[in-house]
């Protein structure tokens, strides 16, 4: 009986062992713990251009004319790139409450074009182009 009661406690101790191995050797998952302020670059968020555009249109009083963008800027201008510094502001807090708020970016003008930024590093989400027809 003692050689069984042994032989079962080896077996058992080494499926734990096995099973505790396996599991320290799968690398965390950090997406399933992320709170306000996470670095959001990899996940894609859908932006409904029409009925953001046709905010833009509503409220036309509160956007702030600008002339178009000098062309090295316009050409560097892209999804996924940073925002250049120092061009684009912020909307009228009036018109930005009526916009869609996703989290982890806000929405800038940069000359005549909307653009959705992340709030954290800068990137560019979604560039929607002319907003003032």
């Amino acid at each position: 009986m003692m050689l069984r009661s042994q032989f079962l406690a080896t077996v058992l101790a080494a499926a734990t062992l096995a099973v505790t191995s396996s599991a320290l050797a799968q690398p965390p998952d950090h997406r399933k713990h992320q709170g306000p302020g996470h670095d959001a670059r990899h996940e894609k968020v859908t932006v409904e251009e029409a009925v953001i555009r046709a905010i833009f249109r509503a409220d036309r009083q509160l956007l702030e004319p600008r002339s178009d963008l000098p062309p090295g800027i316009r050409k560097n201008l892209a999804r996924g790139k940073p925002l250049p510094p120092g061009l684009a502001k912020r909307f009228d807090h009036r018109l930005e409450a009526r916009l869609p708020h996703y989290p982890g970016y806000e929405w800038r003008q940069l000359g005549r074009d909307a653009v959705l930024v992340a709030v954290t590093t800068g990137v560019v989400e979604a560039i929607l182009d002319n907003i003032f027809d």
